[in-house]
């Protein structure tokens, strides 16, 4: 998209994993140590990334059949150490190849997904769907997301800074903020 009155254009990139998902005979496999459509990322003047949300999905809606790092392959394994490995396979890819002189990185934070209303208090089975109040109060009663601790601690061990643009607590107060109702083809998420 180029927006000339600014003399910016805007793309969008879409790698859910951040890294690698590819298609092999075996299967599709998310390989926690690969990056190569990196390339795609480079010579632009700020990055954004995004990633978790698709971590978590399973059964049918996930992605993937194995995952793969180094050699040894996993039919599956806990989604915050997958996470964590594909978070700091793509943290070394931003250090050697990102120069933060010509390039600003952010890394939009975790967004919660309102799938359990026990986590706000409500009855156990709701979700977001119809919600249309806020939380009130300061602080989620369902707590941090474990996944936040992933995102920090792998951006505090990088050589180049990334802005960490934190929307979690926010978005976790927000359980009307959803667009479940929205979705795909106006149908409810169900």
């Amino acid at each position: 998209m180029e927006m000339q009155d600014y003399n910016i254009s805007l793309m969008l990139f879409r790698n859910a994993f951040l890294v690698d998902l590819v298609k092999e005979k075996k299967g599709r496999i998310l390989k926690l140590d690969s990056i190569q459509n990196g390339n795609s990322w480079k010579g632009f003047d700020m990055l954004i990334f995004n990633t978790w949300h698709w971590w978590l999905h399973k059964g049918s809606a996930k992605a993937w059949d194995y995952i793969q790092k180094g050699d040894k392959l996993y039919k599956d394994m806990d989604r915050l150490i997958a996470f964590n490995e594909g978070l700091k396979t793509w943290s070394k890819w931003v250090d050697s190849n990102i120069d933060p002189s010509h390039t600003k990185v952010f890394f939009q934070g975790i967004s919660p997904t309102h799938y359990n209303g026990a986590e706000w208090n409500a009855t156990k089975g709701t979700t977001c769907n119809h919600e249309t109040q806020p939380i009130t109060g300061s602080t989620y009663p369902g707590g941090p997301l474990p996944a936040v601790a992933v995102v920090k601690g792998v951006l505090s061990n990088m050589s180049t800074a990334v802005g960490l643009l934190d929307v979690t607590q926010l978005s976790q107060m927000r359980k009307d903020g959803h667009p479940s109702i929205y979705g795909i083809d106006g149908h409810e998420w169900k």
